[in-house]
């Protein structure tokens, strides 16, 4: 068996539809066999896996066991020489898989390669990535990159100073599309279930190059990815989890203090940006936009983006209908908050933050 591709599904049936139809049409000569984890989907999914590829090894899974649950519990029935870690919402372009193979094969140092990720208009999608360093952490999906973003830390985090047409060594690759030789997933071991969802692969591929093996980007191979499709189905639960696990991998190779001031950070960011979307909603500039925007800002604050040490349980997790706003502006309401919660720190965390960046400030141009 050359090549087990395994895909972990939630709630994206008609994408997984299509991605697997791609698999089909595009498998060359391979010898191939897809494991479809589905992670207790509310839609049509396994029927429509049962029903349209029985050929296919379908896992139905009870609960939401999260991409790196799902990946590991699909992992341990294969048989390829190789696996395929691949988001239900891509599709495989031509001979994709049959290049990523042929590759492994003449590279045995290669523990992993990714291909030129592409969005469905045929633009390149960055997936190539050096590892997250303490800057990154304070300018990727903040307000700082949205006011700076063309700063050295990003930029440099994203290889934009390297061409995307070239096949190159990376420190990681996106996780939408990994084949990994077998025996660099048994050196390594399985994906961390701390990770819930996001930065897993970041870890994953940093045990991977401290195990010996390279990681490496080739282009000549492509997949399509409709990005975030699954996430974007409960946005304030993504942010949530996105954060989170940015602050576990800190905390994991950075440090618990690192991880707390990061953490910190966060939460004066979007303090800072819930207090200027309800401005802007008081003062009836695009109240729909600013109503949306409260609502997320409000589900992260109240999260704390507290790391767990345990899987998250995630089975019927959704964003909630609505925010009352009038609790929004109530000062008792805030003075509550304020002596339940860890204000105090987030400030003195600001501060600290603040004066470290001001330190950096030349480093942004």
């Amino acid at each position: 068996m050359d090549l087990s591709v395994i895909v972990v599904n939630w709630n994206v049936c008609e994408l997984l539809r299509r991605c697997l139809v791609s698999l089909e049409a595009n498998r060359s000569n391979l010898s191939l066999e897809v494991i479809v984890v589905d992670n207790a989907s509310s839609d049509d999914s396994v029927a429509m896996v049962k029903q349209e590829f029985p050929q296919m090894h379908l896992i139905a899974s009870q609960e939401n066991l999260g991409y790196t649950g799902g990946n590991n519990l699909g992992a341990n029935v294969t048989r390829g020489r190789y696996l395929l870690i691949l988001n239900p919402d891509t599709e495989i372009v031509g001979q994709a898989l049959e290049r990523m193979v042929a590759y492994l094969d003449e590279h045995p140092k290669v523990g992993v390669v990714g291909p030129q990720l592409l969005y469905p208009d045929g633009s390149v999608q960055s997936s190539r990535r050096r590892f997250p360093e303490i800057m990154t952490a304070f300018f990727q999906g903040t307000s700082l990159g949205w006011r700076f973003p063309n700063n050295r830390f990003v930029r440099l985090h994203y290889m934009a100073d390297r061409s995307d047409d070239q096949t190159q060594s990376v420190d990681w690759l996106v996780g939408a599309a990994l084949t990994i030789r077998r025996e660099a997933w048994l050196k390594v071991g399985p994906f961390d279930t701390q990770f819930f969802m996001y930065s897993d692969e970041v870890d994953w591929c940093r045990r991977c190059r401290d195990a010996g093996w390279e990681i490496h980007y080739l282009p000549i191979a492509q997949v399509i990815h409709h990005e975030h499709k699954s996430a974007n189905k409960i946005a304030a639960t993504s942010r949530i989890r996105f954060h989170r696990s940015r602050i576990r991998y800190f905390r994991k190779y950075f440090g618990a203090g690192w991880a707390a001031l990061i953490r910190l950070f966060l939460l004066m960011d979007y303090t800072w940006q819930l207090a200027e979307e309800m401005v802007r909603w008081l003062i009836g500039h695009r109240r729909e936009e600013c109503r949306h925007s409260m609502h997320l800002y409000w589900h992260i604050l109240k999260s704390g983006l507290r790391y767990a040490f345990q899987s998250e349980i995630a089975s019927q997790e959704q964003d909630a209908e609505g925010v009352d706003y009038r609790l929004l502006f109530s000062p008792y309401r805030w003075i509550r908050r304020a002596a339940d919660s860890e204000i105090c720190q987030i400030f003195a965390g600001v501060w600290m933050a603040a004066c470290y960046l001001n330190s950096q400030q030349s480093l942004l141009i």
